[in-house]
């Protein structure tokens, strides 16, 4: 049975690496029924794509979000960094599947924005070739990560995220995560705005300052996260947390032999590559 909920946002999926969850947050979405769906950017990763780089995973992740929109889900794509090829075609609607740069929504009687971020990253937009290169070298952490956690999990061990381990240690990175949340409630706050949301951090967040509440949603690379809304209240949902639940009802949420191949994996890759 999926559970029925009003919005459901997430971001930083980048699909095309190696990093990529998909296999997990296609069974999150599988397990809902959002009235609306917010990709709130980085959701394909063209800094890093290649097109000998698509698992049949990523290609029906694309394919489930392409069925909610059919089956009544409105789906509002936010561009990122990551995936910003696609902001020469802002505004651009497609049956209910719409891309728009940044969105205002009335939500519960409170003015909602919703946004990427990447606007405060100086790093993006002052040097975006070293932020590209550091993409790269995040992504080889991560496939890195992926290898040595294998490897832990084979021997009984508990699994670890470096990137994220890394970054909680660094001072430097903290204080960029507090300063970007402080920079995201100031702006909203100017703009008469009463909650932002936001991504692009990798680091999921609920909190009220100076009257302003803040969300982010995270990502599906390191905290597989997501915000969710059900009548005018938020909470963040942890994939970790209910990931016994869904594997118990994995059988029910899986699409028919057929349908998962409708949607193959080649042509997915060919169509992504044409935007960049």
């Amino acid at each position: 049975m999926k559970r029925k909920i009003d919005i459901a946002v997430i971001s930083d999926v980048h699909l095309g690496t190696k990093g990529c969850h998909a296999q997990e947050l296609l069974t999150y979405l599988k397990s809902i029924k959002p009235d609306m769906l917010i990709l709130n950017g980085d959701i394909i990763d063209m800094w890093q794509f290649k097109k000998s780089y698509f698992p049949k995973e990523h290609s029906k992740m694309l394919n489930r979000l392409l069925k909610m929109s059919i089956s009544g889900t409105k789906i509002y794509y936010i561009t990122g960094n990551h995936d910003e090829a696609l902001r020469q075609f802002s505004n651009l609607s497609l049956g209910d599947i719409h891309l728009r740069d940044s969105l205002s929504l009335m939500i519960g009687g409170k003015r909602h924005w919703f946004f990427h971020g990447d606007v405060f990253d100086t790093s993006v937009i002052r040097f975006p070739w070293l932020a590209k290169l550091g993409g790269r070298s995040y992504d080889f952490l991560v496939g890195m990560n992926k290898t040595v956690n294998f490897l832990l999990y084979s021997l009984g061990f508990e699994k670890i995220a470096f990137s994220k381990y890394i970054k909680m240690k660094v001072k430097k990175a903290v204080k960029f995560i507090h300063d970007f949340e402080q920079q995201a409630i100031q702006v909203a706050k100017n703009k008469a705005y009463d909650v932002v949301v936001c991504g692009h951090v990798h680091t999921p967040q609920l909190r009220t300052e100076g009257g302003i509440l803040y969300l982010n949603s995270g990502d599906w690379v390191e905290n597989l996260t997501a915000l969710e809304c059900v009548a005018g209240k938020w909470h963040i949902y942890h994939y970790h947390e209910f990931a016994s639940e869904l594997e118990k009802i994995k059988d029910d949420l899986l699409l028919t032999e057929t349908e998962e191949e409708q949607f193959l994996q080649e042509p997915t890759a060919a169509f992504v590559k044409q935007f960049l």
